[in-house]
């Protein structure tokens, strides 16, 4: 008897990283599972570090009929009751092994805020044979209703951190030193993948504000994705090539974080933004915009300050106040520490997602296969 959870991507992202905590947690609460993820990604390493009993395969696309065989193949092999699904290619590619191994529960994860396409397919994906959804914020959940998903099928249970990185001491001038900053030189910092719904053009079009008040304000975007030339070529110009610095993907991003004074995220579609819980966790106060899940993350007034998507202005706005009013940045840099510890732990996150799976009748079907 075994759980499933599949994870397609290929990228290490906001929601490989939530797949891989509640993984570590299924293992050390001694539940049997296969973890199925991309031969070679980030994620398949990562996992391989912690131990994890994994299974490789190669998920091309929604319509890989040859990983739809494989993984049914394995489903029935390890006796699977419970499959989750947490990506939109592992939904296609899960629901349609698990419906030929004849999985009785199936769980998907919905990370995102994106509306559901109206097409037959997507809509079957959402709606036959899954037992439950697990939206990561009620923003996700809102637009699930829409997309005439019966709300009694959804569960909202928020994206959690690993505290463990930023636990450990990390000197403040980590960035600094590697990018020659000077010790005054205010750091405002976003990461997050370069794609049009995170919302970078606009921050940069609100750096050349930011200039104009202070050339002391650095603008870091640390991400890779497929908007990075165009990105440079805005930043070019909008003649704040010298104040802007594109990272690409980094593997240090605790550090990183730690060398901030600010952090920024700027989309016009979010689900939650994790990215936002790991800078919460960092003490650092937030500018970002008021979609999706983002409000039940960041208390406007509180641990930062929320603005409306798409607006440049009012985005520099926002981190002007937070350059000009440094005791305001650092109450709201404590007061988001204090809440991503009482609300938003990876540890909180496994356990209220274990205790659906039960909910479901994990247990039953546990007590069914040590009988047989």
């Amino acid at each position: 008897m075994s759980l499933f959870h599949i994870d397609s991507g290929k990228e290490w992202r906001g929601g490989q990283r939530q797949s891989f905590f509640l993984s570590k947690a299924l293992k050390r609460r001694g539940l049997p599972f296969v973890f199925v993820v991309q031969p070679e990604s980030p994620l398949h390493k990562k996992a391989l570090e912690e131990d994890l009993p994994i299974l490789p395969i190669h998920i091309k696309n929604e319509f890989d009929l040859g990983a739809v065989f494989r993984l049914a193949r394995a489903m029935k092999r390890q006796k699977c009751v419970l499959a989750h699904f947490h990506d939109a290619h592992s939904v296609s590619i899960g629901s349609m092994a698990a419906s030929l191994a004849k999985v009785p529960m199936r769980v998907i994860s919905r990370r995102v805020d994106f509306p559901l396409k109206r097409n037959y397919f997507s809509k079957r994906k959402y709606k036959k044979n899954v037992d439950a959804i697990i939206a990561i914020s009620k923003g996700v959940k809102d637009v699930l209703v829409e997309g005439g998903i019966n709300p009694k099928r959804i569960k909202v249970i928020p994206s959690g951190v690993d505290f463990t990185p930023y636990q450990e001491a990390v000197s403040s001038d980590y960035l600094r030193r590697e990018l020659s900053f000077a010790p005054d030189d205010f750091l405002v910092g976003i990461v997050a993948h370069l794609a049009d719904h995170k919302g970078h053009r606009y921050l940069i079009q609100a750096t050349k504000a930011l200039k104009e008040h202070s050339s002391k304000i650095k603008v870091i975007i640390v991400g890779g994705g497929p908007l990075y030339m165009e990105l440079n070529k805005q930043a070019e110009e909008s003649d704040v090539k010298d104040i802007v610095f594109f990272l690409g993907f980094r593997e240090d991003v605790p550090q990183i974080l730690s060398s901030l004074d600010l952090f920024v995220l700027s989309s016009y579609l979010e689900g939650m933004g994790s990215s936002i819980l790991d800078a919460m966790a960092c003490r650092l106060p937030v500018v970002a915009t008021k979609v999706g899940g983002i409000p039940e993350v960041v208390i406007h007034g509180k641990t930062g300050l929320l603005v409306s998507p798409r607006n440049p202005s009012a985005l520099a706005k926002a981190i002007l106040k937070l350059y000009d009013n440094r005791e305001l940045a650092a109450r709201f840099g404590q007061t988001g520490y204090e809440v991503v510890h009482e609300k938003f732990s990876a540890e909180s996150m496994a356990e209220k997602i274990i205790l659906l799976y039960e909910n479901l009748g994990l247990r039953k079907w546990i007590k069914l296969h040590e009988q047989v």
